[in-house]
């Protein structure tokens, strides 16, 4: 993968993580590398989910934008169910 497709992958998981956020409702309090982070993790739930689903190789590989929405959805709601990040004292 070169560069561009790198920025472009990094861009689609930071929007992908930016919806799924949106569409959750409650507080999230990370930044937008973890929105970012939360996008790319998803994008790959995403893809995992749709290879599983609709037949396929089971590769790590990355979803389209919708698989990637979906993915972070769930990667966000079993963050939320582990209790997210325990221990942080403001």
């Amino acid at each position: 993968m070169d560069l561009w497709g790198l920025i472009v992958f990094a861009v689609v998981g930071l929007i992908a993580g930016f919806i799924a956020r949106a569409l959750v409702p409650g507080p999230d309090p990370m930044g937008w590398l973890g929105t970012m982070v939360l996008g790319i993790v998803g994008s790959f739930v995403g893809g995992t989910l749709a290879a599983l689903i609709f037949g396929g190789t089971l590769t790590l590989s990355a979803a389209g934008i919708i698989g990637s929405v979906i993915g972070a959805i769930i990667v966000l709601l079993i963050w939320r169910a582990m209790g997210g990040r325990r221990g942080v004292v403001a």
